[in-house]
């Protein structure tokens, strides 16, 4: 038998045993409901006897998520504990549904005996299930050392009162409860199981295993306890302690419900309650991140004490209102009264206090339209980028009441700029901003948040949208001060190499040659031939600073486009590629009145186009075209040549070609057809330029 063959029993067992479970809690139920069908309220009054099929549904509710958890976990104690737990209880319900129609009818019914002490004396065992689960909770395990001699301390003293029941004569029991015997229980045989000891001796052993079961209970809490502050560092183990502290938040706020509920509504919530701390049990070892736990437990908590809080306010308007009223009219219009008025008058007031306390717990994400509009406003108030960021964050951490949000935006430079707001957790998750489908920053918000509707996800999306344009704009701001600063730098930069080629160059050539004519002016009446020796290094001096002159005048503006316009200054250097094999023709029109930064831009793009293409390209002809094309000049340099294979970095001269297009605000694209070669094509606004150069 394989392995596989062998464990399939093991993992079938348990689903079966879990079925079954479920089955017979079910079967109990409506056994349970058709029994009480046939007893009169009077005579459950009179014998203080519960409806058993509300105990039934409140066992198949553990049964549900015991039988699942079994499934999964087939030797999880909880598993186990939950599983009895709630077939006891459905059984529970059936005999008592059972005692009640028994005494009612004939005392003498099979098994009317046993209803009766499966009811009153087996059936505070419950008790122990408990206990069980918060020491066993979540991993199954009792606590280690000597926490588990006083674990299993605790479970005996919860077990002795359940123990002490069986054996106890139901007069001392029903004597200590302080609740007299029903009458139609008198035809019962109530003490199969009973010790015949002197009350006495009993008395005294039932108060005190009564006592015992508060104080048994000390030992799990503290254990929970401890086990919560041990989940810190583990946020899966510290989600399963949670949900255990939901189930205890729900069952709080039911027991406080059922103190102003009516009677035929404290079964239903108490059924309620034990449902979901089944469900609560098994999620919590099952799957303990399935649900967003954090924001489940602060929703259940505040959400009750915004209910609670309503409805002391309600309460006490009709109140005043009643008492107001009341000494004028009689109790009961006053009363009708009172509670128009308040409907009419205090109405609109509560809604809005309903508003405000669901943004307390919500956040503003229920005004989505609110919401987008007062960040637009904020981010219209801001002058500087990075308060604009900070806008942003704020506002999505007001919307989806979340305590840290951060925005950061990448800049030009490769550094990021980060506007936060709240403090940081240890787990966050980040949502990419884009803006026309670049990434331009990101949104950083707590990873416990990320359970949202499909309403929240489209209003976290307008306000990433509005996100991107801060972002933009933040990032534009930031080229822009770059780009002013790069002017700035190269401006200086240029005077300085300027300063320092007048001063250290022409300026010493320029004195050199003044220093020599006046030495030939004084030889040459006795030494003409000496004088004419000096005069001629002057003119070879003279001749050294024009040059120079004209490089510092070519390096500020190619003087061949003042000469012969960019058109003849582009054929000039194509003249001078002298390449073997390589034609290359130069064509325009239209280029008259070009802004001069245009001119010299779309020179320089053309000359270091036609330097690669000679360098690198091996073709046979080229062509460079000249023209507008609306307020851009347009710049197009194609060849035949073998084009640039794929995977080739990117060289200095193509990167220089960018620069020079993206200085004026244009652009530049290399592109190579299928056809072969390269065609580079440049647009250099013209704008404001233009404009100048016609003015």
């Amino acid at each position: 038998m394989t392995p596989a063959a062998a464990a399939a029993p093991r993992r079938v067992l348990p689903a079966v045993v879990g079925v079954a479970a479920v089955a017979l809690a079910l079967a109990a139920v409506a056994a349970a409901a058709v029994i009480d069908a046939a007893v009169p309220a009077a005579h459950r009054a009179a014998t203080q006897l519960d409806l058993g099929w509300v105990a039934g549904v409140a066992g198949a509710f553990l049964c549900a998520p015991g039988a699942l958890l079994l499934h999964r976990l087939p030797r999880h104690p909880v598993a186990w504990v939950l599983l009895i737990t709630g077939v006891h209880w459905a059984v529970d319900g059936l005999a008592c549904a059972w005692l009640a129609y028994a005494t009612l009818s004939d005392p003498a019914l099979p098994g009317a005996g046993l209803a009766f002490w499966l009811y009153q004396r087996l059936g505070a065992s419950l008790l122990l299930s408990l206990p069980l689960i918060l020491l066993l909770y979540p991993d199954g395990r009792l606590p280690r050392g000597r926490w588990r001699v006083a674990a299993l301390a605790g479970l005996a003293s919860t077990a002795l009162l359940p123990l002490v029941l069986l054996f106890t004569p139901s007069t001392v029991a029903q004597a200590d409860s302080g609740v007299p015997l029903p009458a139609a229980f008198a035809g019962l045989d109530l003490d199969p199981t009973t010790i015949g000891l002197p009350t006495s001796v009993w008395a005294p052993v039932l108060a005190f295993a009564g006592a015992m079961v508060p104080v048994s209970l000390v030992v799990p809490f503290a254990v929970v306890l401890g086990r919560y502050r041990r989940s810190a560092g583990d946020p899966r183990r510290r989600a399963r302690m949670r949900w255990l502290l939901w189930a205890a938040v729900v069952d709080v706020l039911v027991m406080l419900a059922m103190l102003v509920l009516p009677q035929a509504l404290t079964s239903i919530g108490l059924t309620a309650a034990v449902g979901l701390t089944g469900i609560a049990l098994t999620v919590g070892i099952v799957a303990p991140q399935l649900v967003d736990i954090d924001r489940l437990l602060g929703g259940t908590i505040l959400y009750a004490a915004m209910a609670l809080s309503v409805l002391v306010v309600d309460a006490c308007v009709l109140g005043v209102a009643s008492t107001v009223l009341g000494e004028r009219l009689a109790e009961r219009d006053a009363a009708v009264l009172a509670l128009l008025l308040v409907t009419a008058v205090y109405g609109p007031l509560r809604q809005r206090l309903w508003v405000l306390a669901r943004r307390l717990v919500r956040g503003r994400r229920d005004d989505p339209y609110g919401v987008v509009a007062g960040l637009a406003e904020q981010l219209e108030r801001q002058d500087r980028p990075e308060e604009q960021l900070v806008a942003v964050a704020r506002s999505v951490a007001a919307a989806f009441k979340v305590p840290y949000v951060a925005v950061e935006v990448d800049r030009p430079g490769g550094e990021s700029v980060v506007a936060a707001y709240g403090t940081a957790p240890g787990d966050t998750q980040v949502l990419p901003i884009a803006y026309r489908d670049e990434t331009v920053g990101r949104l950083v918000l707590p990873s416990r948040r990320a359970s949202l509707s499909a309403r929240d996800g489209r209003l976290l999306g307008d306000m990433v949208r509005q996100a991107a344009i801060a972002a933009r704009t933040a990032y534009l701001a930031a080229e822009l001060q770059r780009g002013r600063e790069r002017i700035v730098a190269a401006r200086e930069e240029e005077r300085r190499r300027l300063r320092r080629d007048l001063h250290d160059g022409l300026g010493p050539t320029l004195g050199g040659v003044a220093l020599r004519i006046d030495t030939a002016r004084n030889l040459a009446a006795r030494k003409p031939e000496e004088a004419d020796r000096l005069l001629r290094q002057a003119r070879e001096d003279v001749t050294t600073a024009l040059a120079d002159v004209r490089r510092l005048v070519h390096d500020l503006r190619p003087p061949a486009l003042d000469d012969v316009g960019l058109l003849g200054a582009v054929r000039q250097q194509a003249a001078r590629l002298r390449v073997p094999g390589l034609t290359v023709t130069v064509e325009g029109e239209d280029l008259e009145g070009l802004p001069a930064a245009a001119e010299v831009a779309a020179y320089r793009i053309a000359s270091e186009a036609l330097a690669n293409v000679a360098r690198h390209a091996g073709a046979a002809t080229a062509k460079v075209r000249l023209s507008r094309a609306g307020d851009d000049l347009v710049v197009e340099i194609a060849d035949d040549g073998v084009g640039i294979p794929a995977g080739t970095p990117t060289g200095v001269g193509l990167v220089s070609l960018r620069e020079r297009a993206a200085e004026l605000g244009g652009d530049c694209r290399i592109e190579c057809p299928d056809g072969g070669g390269t065609v580079v094509t440049a647009r250099l606004p013209l704008g404001l330029g233009a404009e100048v150069a016609h003015g």
